[in-house]
């Protein structure tokens, strides 16, 4: 069974950064590529940064410029950099598998990130 388990988060001020890592345990990690996603409080769950296995990262617009997304494929790790934060940056923000036709993982508790002066 997969397990997915993210920390980092917490209360950061406007322009202030954070690091989220993911910790991916109970499959082959390098096959899958991973995705950061949000959910903002009243709002869906959505993507914000993609790492395919090979090929380009692709972002949000809304994060372009300010997030950088990394693997660590000895480590089963999947890592989401995040500077110059916003308050529309705040959210739960969850680690998964980027498979569109398919299901997501079940998935993790997610980490609370709060972008508040």
């Amino acid at each position: 069974q997969v397990q997915l388990v993210e920390s980092g988060g917490g209360l950061v001020q406007p322009g202030g950064s954070l690091r989220l890592s993911c910790v991916v345990s109970g499959t082959v990690f390098r096959n899958y590529a991973m995705a950061w996603y949000r959910q903002a409080p009243g709002k869906q769950r959505e993507w914000v940064a993609i790492i395919p296995n090979v090929g380009y990262r692709n972002y949000v617009d809304s994060v372009k410029g300010r997030f950088t997304i990394s693997r660590d494929n000895a480590k089963n790790t999947v890592d989401l950099q995040m500077n110059s934060l916003k308050p529309e940056d705040t959210g739960v923000y969850f680690c998964n598998r980027y498979v569109p036709l398919s299901a997501p993982w079940n998935w993790g508790q997610g980490t609370q990130v709060t972008v508040s002066a």
